[in-house]
Parts: C-alpha cells; structure tokens; sequence
C-alpha cells in the first residue's frame, strides 16, 4: 500500500479561469458530448391517426391530449407497441399509452392504462432511515420509487456493490460506504424528495451523523477488481495509469423500463480530497455510472465524463467548488463557486478537524444518457472508489433520477440553477 502524506495547502490569488480537464495544463471547459440523436415524434391526431413517434408535444415531451382512437380491431396491437386493445392497451393509436408506460404527471393521462391519471410514485424517500441495510431505499433515495410488477415499468432489483459488481456487505463490514442523507452541509440540498443516495470511498456521512470519520483518512483496508474498462488512463493525463481500486461502493439497480422513454438522467455532486496535490497521479479517485446495455458508439458502459472523455475525478473538467488556487499541475483553480458548498462537509477540515482550505467538488451535475429498446431492462451500477491507496477519500451525491420522452446524447453538464 502506497503512503502519502497529508497536502495542507494555503489558498492562492488566481486570475485564470479553465472549464475543461484539469489535469496536464489542457484547458478548461464545461460538458460533455458523446453520440445521440434528435428530439421529436409526431403528435397524436385528432381523427384517430396512428402516433408511431412516441413524443406528444412540439418539440417532445408527454401527450398534451389523448389522441383519439376509434374503429381499430381490438385483437391487433395496431401502435405496434407489443399490446392490442384486448390484451390492456386503453389506446391502441399511439406507443406512449400501453400497461408498460410511464404515467407522467400534469397531462390528466393515464398512459399506464391502469385507470388513474398522473398517479405515478413520487417522493418516496422521507422516512428512510440515515443507514438503511435495504438497497432499495437507495433506489428510493434517488428518486425511483416505481417496482416492477406484472407488465409495468419500475426497479427489478437493487444491490449495493463494489466497483467490481461484488456484494459490498462482504467488504465494507461497518456499513458505511453508502447513506441516504437529507443535506450535505448547510448549502446542498436534494434535487428531488427528501433525501439523496451518497455513496463513499470514506463514510457517507456528514460531521454529526453516527460513523462519521474525516475524508482526509478514513481507510477502510479492503481492495477489489474494477469495473469493466477500468483502470484507464483519463485523456487529461496521458501515460497515467490510476491504481488498484480501494474502498469502493457503489449501488447496482435493475430496472424494467418505460415503453414510452427514450432516455434517462440523473444528477450528481462528486467532492474529492485528492484536489489539488493528486491531478494526474495513480491517486486519481473515480466515479463512474456503468449503464448495460451500454449506449451505442462507447467503448465501455460509463455515462458520466467530461467534454474531453475525463471520468468524474480529480482530472475532471468539472471542480468548481474549491478555494481559488493554484494546483499541483501547475492549473490554475479560480473556483467560481466558491467553497461554500464544501463547508460542514467533513471536505472543508483537516485530519485533527481543523479547517483547510484543499479538497474540491463540482457542484451538482446533470448525466443524460439515450436508452436502447422501449421496455428493455437495463442495469445501473453507480460506484465511487479510492485509487492506489485507501486515504484521501471521495463522495458522490446522486438524486432525482427520471426517464425521459426525448432522444438525448449521452452527456453530463453543471446544472445553471440547483435547489
């Protein structure tokens, strides 16, 4: 195991603002884009017209009305959604309304054809319990409150996994790589429900929650294989090869989705101890989003990067909630965030718990991903780890995950405006 000492450094005047990678003196920029297509569909007709495009408003987005359908054999799937009329489909005239849609809320539409409008589950995370043992209040922490049953969409399953795909419960023997928390510090809120997944290298936790111990060095002494495509070089670092994965966590889920969606997305907050001594090194803490099937065009199932191809890291081009300064790479940091966001975090205290003024986080993001085929089953594996040593750790906040009626690239972008 590989030792390092503790980086405490002061913060600098800089006049220098990059957005992109962080790492090799490249430049700085925003999102990232990978392969994806256009938004659209056709609207469902008055007169009883077949809608085969699956977007109910201009420009995409749910039904604004329910197309009429009248005159169809009730024995024939006439939308080719996979339903006839007689086998549970209430409108055989367009694929956005069959018993394997998503009921999507305000358009007074029953797309689920279950006989209730705009009654899909929401906030459903406000009594889960800090340390929850039960993987699916995670799932509930993110904002997927819908199961699976019969023919409807919803979560199949729900683990929590190493960056591997193991159980976690076989490594991390104090329960604390994941929590579900109500707030992150005074200034980061949930962006849906009431509270959020965290998932730690450390412990995911805040300074007053039970199990709390400084991100700074909170070694939990376990190692663990990497998931598919990993370790790789972060094209902000060419050359650099991260270490073996230590002290990962991560949440697997296993979701049946809606006929009706063409993409998902979710949000999160990545907060790393590594900044600013560790750019570039074997040290570089991941995150990754491993979505199977994987999207087309990718060379591995991860969702979440930067405009270069930079997994979320301490290389990413996202850290903008720090104090200004200049890195070890010789980048200059002007933080236009500010550290607000790192403060009653654990991130903004040294080991002895006094205050520092390292450690970074990108503020809230947002990751959008194209699905493949309409109802297809898909498995998520969110997961953080620390690379090369145990030390030094980082976190990720994940919240408000949703399914969506667009086409979308697979990208991941600061959100302008967070709650």
């Amino acid at each position: 195991m590989t030792s390092r000492s503790l980086l405490l450094g002061a913060s600098v005047a800089l006049s220098t603002l990059f957005f992109g990678s962080a790492g090799c003196g490249a430049a700085r920029n925003g999102g990232s884009t990978g392969g994806g297509g256009d938004a659209g569909g056709a609207v469902g007709g008055d007169g009883g017209g077949i809608d085969f495009g699956g977007s109910g408003g201009a420009g995409g987005g749910p039904l604004q009305h329910e197309p009429k359908c009248e005159g169809v054999d009730p024995n024939i799937d006439n939308d080719g959604d996979g339903w006839s009329g007689a086998q549970g489909d209430c409108n055989d005239c367009t694929v956005q309304m069959n018993p394997g849609a998503q009921d999507y809320p305000g358009n007074n539409i029953d797309e689920d054809c279950n006989g209730q409008k705009d009654d899909n589950p929401t906030n459903c995370d406000g009594a889960l319990g800090l340390a929850s043992l039960d993987p699916m209040d995670g799932a509930r922490a993110l904002g997927l409150c819908k199961i699976a049953q019969g023919e409807s969409w919803g979560v199949v399953s729900a683990q929590y996994i190493t960056a591997d795909g193991q159980p976690l419960s076989s490594y991390d023997f104090e329960n604390i790589g994941w929590g579900l928390l109500p707030a992150f510090g005074p200034n980061v809120k949930p962006q849906e429900g009431a509270k959020m997944l965290v998932l730690s290298s450390g412990t995911a936790r805040q300074p007053n929650d039970p199990g709390f111990d400084y991100p700074s060095g909170h070694d939990k002494f376990y190692t663990t294989g990497s998931p598919p495509g990993y370790p790789k070089e972060s094209p902000a670092c060419p050359d650099v090869m991260t270490g073996e994965p230590h002290d990962s966590a991560g949440l697997r889920v296993v979701i049946k989705t809606p006929t009706n969606a063409k993409s998902l997305s979710f949000n999160l907050d990545f907060y790393t101890y590594e900044f600013p001594g560790y750019i570039c090194t074997q040290w570089n803490d991941f995150f990754v989003a491993m979505l199977t099937p994987k999207p087309a065009n990718q060379a591995d199932g991860n969702i979440s990067y930067d405009s270069k191809g930079n997994t979320i890291s301490v290389n990413a081009g996202f850290l903008q909630v720090c104090h200004p300064q200049v890195a070890n790479n010789g980048v200059a940091f002007d933080c236009p965030l500010g550290p607000d966001q790192l403060l009653g975090t654990g991130f903004d205290l040294d080991l002895l718990g006094d205050p520092f003024d390292g450690s970074a986080a990108t503020g809230w993001l947002a990751t959008t991903s194209p699905l493949g085929k309409p109802g297809e089953q898909i498995t998520l594996d969110f997961a953080v780890w620390d690379s090369g040593d145990g030390i030094l750790d980082s976190t990720v906040l994940l919240d408000n995950f949703q399914f969506g009626l667009d086409d979308t690239p697979t990208v991941t972008e600061p959100i302008p405006d967070p709650k």
